[in-house]
């Protein structure tokens, strides 16, 4: 910044220098008649145009540095924070204004970085002018010193407009390209139950709203690039007439004039940059409300240690010696004041809310009357939401968090797939899985007909989401995954909602095989996996209403009985 800063300084300082070597060659050589003099001033002026373009040069290289430079440290502080803050984003921010504040709000904020040294060189030659025209006539110098400012003061009212209704558009925008993520995210969903229409009829209604405030941004704008071009050039007129008529009358001479006009023609440029300074200051200041809202956002207080040394160092902010700021463990109502170890095995999980208990080794299948209520418990068994909670009798808030990251695993039925091939993308979570697990986890999930119908079978690439597989073999895809992580306790959200019934069986059959002596937990309403399970507790409101094998509860829970049958008389019937 110091060094653009004086790059700019020296650039607008230098424009006034050749308006001064004109009138020198206008008055010591044309109007003297002397040629030696006139060769001279002449090669000054090409020895000052050389040196302004070199400055130029400069300068711009210095503030695009400066400018990308805070891009990338903006984009790392927000993907850092993003991060920490982890599962409870998608339920705080919308992923259309992630996007948003990631490729329009950064750039915008960066953009502001630039005008500094511009910014500082137009004050500096500002001053310059200003004195360097006193020698010439006070008056012209006064003239400069009270137009400038109201110049900027004539454009300031814009600006303050351009700034309220900037904020209303970013504030629009980033809902409809919310809005717009959501629709393409479940364009299937919307398909299949003839709603499709119905909300590009609306997206088009939004859009068209935003349209109408786009063109009012774009009409303040519009005003402002006319008066930051039409206002210094009227102001220039009015002081060239002023000093042609000084120049009439005697007061000053032809070249003084000359001079006149390239200093106030100078001070068009400085002039410029400040009013356009304002304007990216508006723009700025609009982007980094939407940068530091999301940067505010905290993770839930799950309790316990959250930071390890190495969680802090990985914090640590590009170009700063200062980690980024932590948030702050608050440990959970009874839990211990610091951590605790986790259990040295295998042990039972524990969710007061619900009342339920996992048994350590076991299959134990929810079925939840509210998919909400899984979702929910599958949070707190997991540890990604506010929960008492215990695990081997211990807090599981208490439990450092990298220790249940290791050993224990929620796995949804719509987890993220990252680009790359079908290899990697199974040994995302164990890059040492070889080849005979890879093919242990196809099978139980079973997915073997997923890497036979690719070309190039486990090395095909896979773009990001997996786009090209259908839903039923992501899914497949996402359960092999989570499968070949081995965890000691696995959580499945709904893991067969997407595949059909001869598959759900077999993926029911050999997932008990593979999960064998390991904690399972599948949160689902399935009867095929209902069946297979070694505990089933029913769901409702939040809490357990009873326990038992699938088989027990259909005989006597009236309510499971509809929740499994899924609505159908028929079926209810016959699992009666």
């Amino acid at each position: 910044m110091l060094r653009g800063s004086l790059f700019g300084t020296a650039w607008m300082t230098g424009l006034a220098v050749r308006p001064y070597l004109i009138s020198r060659a206008v008055d010591d050589g044309l109007r003297a008649g002397d040629n030696r003099a006139l060769a001279l001033w002449v090669a000054a002026i090409v020895v000052a145009g050389v040196g302004l373009s070199w400055l130029g040069i400069m300068r711009h290289r210095t503030m695009t540095f400066i400018r990308e430079d805070a891009k990338a440290r903006s984009a790392a502080v927000v993907l850092r924070r993003l991060s920490r803050v982890g599962a409870v984003l998608p339920r705080r921010a919308a992923a259309g204004e992630v996007a948003t504040v990631g490729g329009t709000d950064i750039d915008r904020a960066a953009q502001v970085m630039t005008v500094t040294g511009p910014g500082i060189g137009a004050v500096v030659a500002y001053l310059v002018v200003a004195v360097v025209l006193w020698s010439i006539s006070p008056l012209l110098a006064l003239c400069v010193l009270v137009g400038v400012p109201s110049v900027v003061l004539v454009v300031a009212p814009l600006l303050r407009r351009l700034e309220r209704a900037e904020s209303v558009y970013r504030q629009q925008q980033g809902e409809l390209t919310a809005r717009s993520g959501d629709i393409v995210a479940g364009l299937r969903v919307l398909a299949g139950v003839g709603g499709r229409g119905l909300f590009a009829r609306r997206y088009a209604a939004r859009s068209r709203d935003l349209l109408v405030e786009g063109y009012r941004v774009g009409s303040v704008n519009s005003w402002i690039d006319a008066a930051t071009v039409a206002v210094p050039g009227l102001f220039l007129a009015a002081v060239v007439w002023l000093s042609a008529r000084m120049a009439v009358t005697g007061d000053i001479s032809v070249g003084e004039l000359v001079a006149v006009y390239g200093y106030v023609a100078t001070l068009v440029v400085p002039v410029w940059f400040l009013l356009e300074g304002g304007h990216q200051l508006i723009r700025g200041r609009v982007a980094a409300r939407r940068i530091v809202a999301l940067l505010a956002v905290e993770p839930d207080n799950v309790g316990g240690p959250r930071d390890t040394p190495a969680r802090a160092r990985a914090a640590t902010v590009p170009g700063s010696r200062q980690p980024a700021r932590p948030a702050t463990p608050v440990a959970a109502p009874g839990d211990p004041a610091g951590p605790v170890p986790a259990p040295g095995g295998p042990a039972d999980l524990y969710d007061r809310s619900s009342g339920l208990t996992v048994r350590a080794g076991r299959l134990t299948a929810v079925a939840a009357a509210d998919p909400a209520d899984a979702l929910a418990l599958a949070d707190r068994l997991g540890r990604y939401a506010v929960s008492d909670a215990t695990w081997g009798g211990v807090p599981l808030t208490a439990v450092e968090l990298d220790q249940v990251r290791a050993r224990i695993l929620v796995a949804d039925h719509d987890a993220y797939l990252f680009a790359g091939t079908l290899r990697e993308v199974l040994r995302g979570a164990r890059p040492d899985g070889d080849r005979e697990r890879i093919t242990s986890a196809l099978h139980a999930a079973s997915a073997e007909d997923v890497v036979d119908a690719l070309p190039d079978g486990l090395d095909t690439p896979l773009d990001t989401r997996a786009r090209s597989l259908s839903g039923g073999q992501r899914q497949r895809v996402r359960l092999a995954r989570a499968l070949l992580a081995e965890p000691e306790v696995l959580i499945l959200v709904e893991p067969t909602s997407a595949v059909d019934a001869h598959t759900e069986a077999r993926i029911a059959e050999r997932l008990r095989r593979a999960r064998a002596g390991r904690t399972t937990v599948v949160l689902t309403t399935s009867p095929l996996l209902l069946g297979r399970a070694d505990e089933v507790a029913h769901l409702v409101a939040g809490r357990v209403a009873a326990t038992g094998s699938h088989a027990d509860l259909l005989d006597r829970d009236p309510g499971y009985r509809r929740l499994v049958a899924r609505g159908d008389a028929d079926a209810e019937q016959a699992l009666r």
